[in-house]
Parts: structure tokens; C-alpha cells; sequence
């Protein structure tokens, strides 16, 4: 289903040099639909085949912790690349301006990137479309529906989408071949990619250090992808939302990068030999929730704003803002987990020092936020600063979405009213201390984060 996945940026023939893929939001070699257009449109020409990608040094709020993580997954793909004879090349500087020079500078003969709803990447596609004068193409190789294809407009819940994904779902899950090794040589010699040696001379922020519990790159995700196949999938409908019990996948990092196809993982699963149910609940997560968040922030431009939230939502804040609250906590102060509640504050911790938060743990987290800030819009700032900024999937629509159902009820309903929230669902200490230890949890996670 390869036509489907294609939208069409600049149309025309392509000729002179190669056919560059602009590598963006999915970073690997495997399973990807962008890279396999791209390398279709080549041999259907006879072209060479080349892969870019551009290195900005101010992506919303990312830090060294994240840069990391991401450079030295590309180191690999350039690697994996160069066996194939596809150079890849690493441009320093903002897309709309280091592509169009590169594009004519080496005579490139049409141009394929990969599917963002992020705003920051659609206005580098657009100024690079109107800089430029080849054949543009966008194939969305991260959604295993693609965005556009599952709906037209922005969905209110899972419940709306989840029907029109499953209906389509058995035409795009399937097995992509695998990418070949190219038979037109270019003549360009592409970037040697050394981490290490570009993380010691970007000037990026560095406040927040690289993690050493995960290893980035296509490999070690398919690695992470088997072993919880194998240690932790059946166990998933029944554990994943308790935090002792080390049930959820970690494969956030890498799907947020791109470095492993949700095509792929979702084939695995269902190959699997766990339980349909447990199954059933993982691919609800991977495929519903997930492509629901591409459709929120592709259909919603102001996704990270208070007027973003669904009307009731946006009443019922409004109604009580001027409620008394019992605590307040400045940005810094809630950084350094420095409130009165210290399940809040392991979690802050956690996602502090770790760069990845338990799930369930994300939910409280956000929601107590809007209930010691001052207003809806400074727990929205204040919550989407520090996941972008600490989280190794931050900046991600994930986030943005689970941000905006936590605080502003997104894709989810009214319920009763109460102090602060107003109809906004609510989320207490007492409630967590049900479904697990508490206690434990904290111990746990100042013990192992010292």
C-alpha cells in the first residue's frame, strides 16, 4: 500500500543527480516506507540514492540527553547505509536553509522526507517547498495507518478513531522488503558520523546528562522488542499500570526517534505466542493511542495551547480559576521535586534522572501540576517543559496529546465536578496507593537513582 503513504509536496520528473531522502522524524534503515519510496524513485530512473539529515541545535528545548540518544542512533544508520552504497550526509543548521543550498549545489534530482504533524517540522518542509524546484515528496513511515488515510479531521477520543484504524488496518500491516544495496553510485563521499566527537563540539544545553540504562540505535531496539515479547507481553493487560512491576516496554525512546517501525513491532506481537488479550491491550497502546496523538496534533496547529482543549473543557477551567489552592509551586520548585508530596516528587525524579517516567506515573504527574499552578496555561507551559526537557520521547505528539488529556480533558469526558478541576478527570495520592505500594515505589526510586 505504498501510494497510499505518498502525498505529493511539488510534482515533476526527476532528473540530473541523485534521489535524496531527508531524514527527519524516522531514523533507521529498516522498515521504512520514506527510505524504500525513495530508493523505488531512484531505480525507476536509474539515479543514485542519498540520504540527508539535518542537524538543528535548537529543537525545542532538546538537551544533551536527548541529542545523545539520537546522534548516536544516526551514527548507526549511516553506518547500515554505507554498506548498502547510499552516502548519507549530516547538515549542521536549519533545514530551510542548509537543504535548498545543498539540493542545488549537487544537483538533486527530487526530494522524499518522511511524515511529521509537529508544527516546527511542517514549517521547515514549507519553507524548503518554496525554495526549491524538483519533485517533493512526504510518505508517512510512522504511522502503520497513515495519518491522513485513518481520518480526515481531528477525532474526538479513541472510541471515534479506533473503528476507522481497525477497519483499515489489515490493508497496510503487513511485511516491507527489505531496502537493496543501490547499483548507481552518486560520486559524493557522505559525512563520517562520530557522536562523540559532534555531541563534544555542539553547542547544545548540557545541563542535563546522557542516560546509560539504554542503548540507542535499530539493533538494540529490535533486541528491547524481543526480550519484552518474551519476558513481559503477557503480563501486560494485567501489570502495565503498576510501576513495581516492570511490565511496559521501553520501546518510547525508540519509536519516538524513529529507530524502530511501529510496523514492526506490532507484526511481532501479533506473531507472538502471549495471550490475545494481552496482546489486544499492547497494540491498543501502540496503534489507537498512538496514531491518535498524530491526528490531535496534525489536525489541532495550536496543540500545545489552552485553546486547544475541547470546549467543555476550556468552560469548566474558566469556571474555576479563581478556586483557592493549597498549594503553589514555582516551575523551579516543582523541577527539583521540592513539594509536599513525595509520590509526586520520586516521579519527578524518576523522569528527572532516568529520562523516562512510568507511564501511569505521567498521568498524576501532569494532573497534579494543574492543581498547584496558577492557571491552566501554567501547568500546561510548565508540564510540557519539563517532559521535553528531561524525557527521552519529549517534543513528541505523544506527549503533547497526554499533556493536553491530563490538564485539559482531550480525548476524554466530563466528570464530576470538583474543586480546581472543575469536570477535568482527577487523579489522587489515595487512588495510586490503591493499585500499588506507594511506599515502595518511592523507596525504589530514590534507592535506585542515587
Amino acid at each position: 500500500m505504498m501510494p497510499q503513504r505518498v502525498e505529493c509536496v511539488r510534482g515533476g520528473q526527476p532528473e540530473g543527480g541523485p534521489v535524496a531522502y531527508w531524514m527527519s522524524r524516522d531514523h533507521r534503515a529498516a522498515d521504512n516506507p520514506a527510505l524504500l519510496f525513495a530508493q523505488q524513485l531512484a531505480l525507476r530512473h536509474r539515479l543514485p540514492l542519498i540520504v540527508i539529515f539535518c542537524l538543528s541545535d535548537s529543537f525545542l528545548g532538546a538537551t544533551l540527553r536527548q541529542y545523545g540518544f539520537m546522534l548516536r542512533g544516526l551514527e548507526k544508520v549511516s553506518k547500515m547505509l554505507n554498506v548498502l552504497a547510499i552516502p548519507f550526509f549530516l547538515l549542521p543548521g536549519e533545514p530551510g536553509e542548509v537543504l535548498p543550498r545543498f539540493i542545488e549545489r549537487n544537483r538533486v534530482a527530487a526530494l522524499v522526507t518522511d511524515f511529521d504533524p509537529l508544527r516546527i517540522k511542517r514549517l521547515w518542509k514549507e519553507n524548503a517547498a518554496r525554495k526549491i524546484k524538483i519533485p517533493f515528496y512526504e510518505v508517512d513511515a510512522h504511522n502503520i495507518v497513515p495519518c491522513r488515510i485513518a481520518s480526515d479531521k481531528r477525532e474526538y477520543g479513541a472510541h471515534t478513531i479506533r473503528k476507522k484504524i481497525k477497519r483499515l488496518l489489515p490493508d497496510f500491516l503487513d511485511d516491507m522488503p527489505g531496502l537493496e544495496r543501490h547499483p548507481y553510485a552518486s560520486g559524493l563521499h557522505g559525512s563520517h558520523i562520530d557522536a562523540k566527537a559532534l555531541l563534544k563540539g555542539f553547542r547544545i544545553d548540557r545541563s542535563v546528562e546522557e542516560v546509560d540504562w539504554i542503548t540507542p540505535g535499530e539493533d538494540e531496539a529490535l533486541r528491547v522488542l524481543r526480550s519484552f515479547i518474551t519476558r513481559k507481553l503477557d503480563r501486560y493487560e494485567t501489570e502495565r499500570n503498576d510501576p513495581l512491576k516492570d511490565c511496559q516496554s521501553n520501546l518510547s525512546p525508540y519509536l519516538h526517534f524513529g529507530q524502530i517501525s511501529p510496523q514492526r513491532v506490532a507484526l511481532e506481537v501479533k506473531r507472538s505466542s502471549a495471550s490475545e488479550p494481552a496482546k489486544d491491550a499492547f497494540l491498543e497502546e501502540l496503534v489507537v493511542r498512538r496514531e491518535l496523538s498524530d491526528n490531535y496534533c496534525y489536525y489541532t496547529r495550536n496543540y500545545d495551547s489552552f485553546e486547544a482543549f475541547p470546549e467543555w473543557a476550556r468552560k469548566t477551567l474558566n469556571d474555576h480559576r479563581a478556586d483557592r489552592r493549597s498549594y503553589l509551586y514555582s516551575q523551579e520548585e516543582l523541577e527539583t521535586g521540592a513539594t509536599h508530596d513525595d509520590l509526586w516528587n520520586a516521579a519527578q525524579r524518576q523522569m528527572t534522572i532516568r529520562g523516562k517516567m512510568h507511564g501511569y506515573m505521567r498521568m498524576y504527574w501532569a494532573k497534579k501540576i494543574l492543581e498547584w499552578t496558577a492557571s491552566p496555561e501554567e501547568a500546561l507551559s510548565v508540564a510540557l517543559h519539563l517532559n521535553d526537557r528531561y524525557e527521552l520521547d519529549g517534543r513528541d505528539p505523544n506527549g503533547y496529546t497526554g499533556v493536553a488529556w491530563s490538564i485539559g480533558g482531550v480525548h476524554d469526558r466530563p466528570w464530576g465536578e470538583r474543586k480546581l478541576f472543575g469536570k477535568i478527570r482527577y487523579m489522587s495520592y489515595n487512588g495510586c496507593a490503591a493499585k500499588f505500594s506507594v511506599k515502595r515505589y518511592i523507596e525504589e526510586v530514590f534507592r535506585s537513582e542515587r
